[in-house]
Formats: structure tokens, sequence, C-alpha cells
């Protein structure tokens, strides 16, 4: 009989970065408008938002992902940072 063990992979199995996402609670000249994008574009974009803004944003994407374990489909400052330590490398463009 085999042990069932829990890897970094099946906790956080490869992740859609390509699914649909919204950046919420981030004030975009004077107004809070949310940034529907890619999941990918959303992370990337939440990192470059000051400390303040990171703490106030929401992230919401289409369907749920695993995330360390737990099915998730909404995200706030420390998951939505965990979620960026999983990110692809960055591809240049020309």
């Amino acid at each position: 009989m085999s042990e069932a063990s829990w890897s970094d992979t099946t906790k956080t199995p490869a992740i859609d970065w390509s699914i649909s996402a919204g950046l919420e609670n981030v004030a975009r000249g004077g107004q809070d408008i949310a940034e529907v994008t890619n999941l990918e574009g959303a992370v990337r974009a939440w990192l470059a938002l000051d400390q303040e803004h990171q703490k106030e944003a929401r992230l919401t994407i289409e369907h749920p992902i695993l995330l360390d374990g737990i099915a998730m489909s909404h995200f706030s400052g420390l998951t939505i940072a965990a979620l960026a330590e999983h990110l692809p490398p960055q591809t240049s463009r020309a």
C-alpha cells in the first residue's frame, strides 16, 4: 500500500494565468474602477501598486484555482502576494 503525500505541485498545480480577473478597490483617475484583464496582468498590476493600495485591492477570478491546497476565487493583501510568488517569468516584448 502506498501513502498519499502532498507536494507543492499538488497544493498549487499549474495556474492558468490567462483566465479573466478583476482588480478592484484601486483608485484610477480619482475613481474606483475595476481593471478587468487576465490573472497574470492583474497580479502584475497589483505588484506595481504602493503598499497602501495593495492592502485595499481585491482580486476576483472567473473560477477557483488551488493555491496552497485551498480552492480560491477571491484574493486580497497577503493572498495576492502568495499568488504573485507563482507568477511565470515575465517575457520581454519586442
